[in-house]
């Protein structure tokens, strides 16, 4: 009867959480910040003093870490796969949706956790914390990603020889001698310099559309 007790006041604190992230107005925000980062996702650059110009940044997380902030995770998971579809109907894919797979993979990684340890308690510090945690998050979950899935992917796919990535790598780092190493030394830094970027442009203008966003009646 205790376990019985027990699952139902689980499932009725999930179902009021989920209620909550369901929400009119939580629903059009979501749209709201998903179509701005289906948009940023067009744009992108190369670091090229960190990664081959094959790897480019987009700055598409900074809306869903910014809504995922104010709404939760939940709603951060919801906004990158919305980014991805919006992003799929607006341009398609020029990897066989790998990359879009792995572009949704890596910022769901970066979101989740900032977005939890914020809602534990919304202070600066752990707003830092938790955009901290994301982006190590995020750079591990890019090594493992480039390692079984993309690089692997791209050699049988689209016949790029291994060597020619690795040499691509070995260019920009010298550290760089196989997979392993390119990931760790080219992958994890660029990643690591996204999540920074990201979490630097949303510690600025988070407050402000926070402020803006209670200020919505729907």
């Amino acid at each position: 009867m205790m376990i019985r007790h027990t699952i139902l006041h689980v499932s009725e604190r999930t179902e009021i959480k989920m209620k909550k992230v369901f929400t009119t107005k939580n629903l059009v925000l979501m749209a709201m910040f998903s179509a701005l980062a289906a948009v940023l996702m067009l744009w992108e650059f190369p670091i090229p003093f960190i990664a081959p110009n094959f790897y480019e940044i987009d700055l598409s997380e900074i809306p869903i870490l910014v809504g995922s902030f104010i709404m939760g995770p939940v709603s951060g998971v919801i906004m990158e796969a919305i980014k991805i579809i919006l992003k799929l109907l607006i341009k398609g894919t020029s990897t066989a949706y790998v990359g879009d797979f792995a572009n949704f993979c890596v910022g769901v990684c970066l979101v989740v956790p900032a977005s939890i340890i914020y809602q534990k308690h919304k202070t600066k510090k752990n707003a830092f914390i938790g955009m901290l945690v994301g982006t190590l998050f995020m750079a591990v979950a890019g090594v493992v990603l480039n390692y079984f899935i993309m690089i692997p992917f791209y050699v049988k796919a689209f016949g790029m020889p291994l060597e020619a990535i690795i040499g691509a790598g070995a260019k920009i780092q010298p550290l760089v001698t196989n997979k392993l190493s390119f990931t760790i030394v080219c992958v994890a830094p660029f990643n690591i310099v996204k999540g920074i970027i990201v979490s630097l442009v949303t510690a600025l203008i988070y407050k402000h559309i926070s402020a803006f966003v209670k200020t919505i009646k729907l």
